[in-house]
């Protein structure tokens, strides 16, 4: 949750509480945030679902190891169940938690700072406070938003769509904006435009436009929700959210597939898409998304065949380390294609937290001279589409690896809405929760 992502609202008393280090040590012309010792040490770049696994289990796995863990943010939010915040299904401090007390539960450090380059050569990380050597490097920076791929180099433009129209995709205080927004909105047309495969979810784009559709018609606020989706259909669990947008809200919610977006003013409040030029009162702008900035600054951006970057950490499908460099590992909604069958795993929380948990097996059967056994997640997502009543639908992924080294994606999708997905839901996160963090 690196370089891009902001604290949502950090109160003074716990940006006062992150944690102090020692005076650091001077090393020629370099700052030394801490100093080595005889311990193997694995430096952990994030501290989201993916990071602060990935910390807790090595520390459990492999307790003679130094974890640390370099976080910008003071606290963690959860994108995973925002949706729902948004209409008060759940309130703030369900999302947001100290990262404080998991650090000393578990035993790993904690520095808040912010990484400024990755020189793999050296196996060091540099940041804020000064460079940390590592001898296993995960980094599990999250997404970027790919504003360039709309506006090129056009800084106007983007700061204005960030701001007037954010996203709300990555944690920070666009989460708080887009609540705003929906409160205040007295009517007319938004637009939504959904980043093309694969993008991050949760939070689930279709589940948002039910959550806000919902906040409307009970509201009786004239809006009209346009959903300019690039895929050619909705997907996944394509009946349950297309049942939900038909039966639910047939006035508010226009969902128009194939509508990738080739141009967007966000001045003139205008965007052209290969579905035609939409024009709108307000916005919800999702760019394309990319690996977080960390794995560009690392230089481990994977290639096409023609040369060009995927945009995606390249990374061993099994193992979890990167091709071009085996001491460091990348998880979370920042990996690149693991399987010719499906191509990217679900870039959710459940996922990135299943990665923490096999790469710190991983690398503590490594360092203790073990083999290495292929581990392989699943994926579980709950999406709430009615307010009143309260209702869900899902979806499930199971994977297993065939003996030409394919790993198959099965996918399973409940498209019934039904009250119990939603206490289900609530079940799961508090799984998750407590997995990595002190709930």
């Amino acid at each position: 949750m690196l370089n891009r992502r902001r604290f949502l609202g950090a109160s003074a008393a716990t940006l006062a509480a992150a944690p102090a280090f020692a005076q650091p040590a001077v090393i020629g012309a370099t700052t030394e945030l801490m100093p080595r010792g005889n311990r193997p040490r694995v430096v952990i770049a994030g501290g989201g679902w993916g990071g602060l696994t990935a910390a807790r289990h090595l520390r459990e796995q492999a307790p003679d190891v130094e974890v640390v863990v370099l976080e910008r943010n003071p606290v963690f939010w959860s994108c995973p169940m925002s949706n729902k915040w948004l209409i008060d299904v759940v309130d703030t401090d369900y999302l947001l938690h100290d990262m404080l007390a998991p650090a000393q539960k578990y035993g790993y450090r904690l520095v808040q700072t912010e990484i400024s380059g990755i020189e793999r050569d050296k196996k060091l990380v540099r940041t804020a406070h000064g460079s940390l050597a590592y001898d296993y490097l995960i980094i599990a920076g999250g997404i970027r938003n790919a504003y360039d791929i709309w506006f090129g180099n056009d800084h106007k433009a983007i700061d204005q769509t960030r701001q007037a129209f954010p996203s709300a995709y990555i944690p920070n205080a666009e989460h708080k904006t887009l609540k705003q927004k929906i409160r205040s909105f007295k009517g007319g047309t938004i637009v939504m435009t959904l980043p093309p495969p694969p993008h991050r979810c949760p939070p689930s784009p279709y589940e948002r436009a039910c959550v806000m559709a919902w906040y409307f018609k009970t509201n009786k606020i004239p809006a009209k929700i346009v959903i300019l989706d690039p895929k050619p259909r909705v997907m996944p669990i394509g009946e349950g959210f297309k049942a939900a947008f038909r039966e639910l809200y047939p006035d508010i919610i226009q969902h128009v597939p194939n509508a990738g977006v080739k141009e967007v003013d966000p001045f003139k409040k205008k965007i052209v898409t290969a579905a035609g030029e939409f024009s709108f009162d307000d916005a919800i702008l999702m760019p394309p998304h990319q690996a977080s900035d960390l794995v560009w600054q690392a230089d481990l951006i994977g290639k096409t065949p023609e040369g060009k970057p995927t945009g995606w950490a390249d990374i061993h499908p099994t193992m979890l380390h990167t091709r071009s460099d085996q001491n460091v590992y990348v998880i979370g909604d920042a990996m690149g294609a693991v399987s010719k069958q499906f191509g990217h795993y679900p870039k959710s929380g459940h996922v990135a937290n299943y990665m923490g948990k096999i790469a710190a097996t991983y690398i503590a059967r490594r360092i203790a001279g073990k083999e290495v056994k292929v581990l392989l997640p699943d994926n579980l997502c709950f999406m709430l589409v009615n307010g009143s009543p309260r209702e869900a639908i899902s979806v499930e992924f199971s994977y297993e690896l065939l003996p030409d080294g394919t790993i198959k994606q099965t996918q399973n999708d409940i498209d019934l809405r039904v009250p119990e997905l939603l206490e289900e839901d609530f079940k799961w996160a508090h799984r998750m929760f407590s997995d990595f963090l002190t709930v």
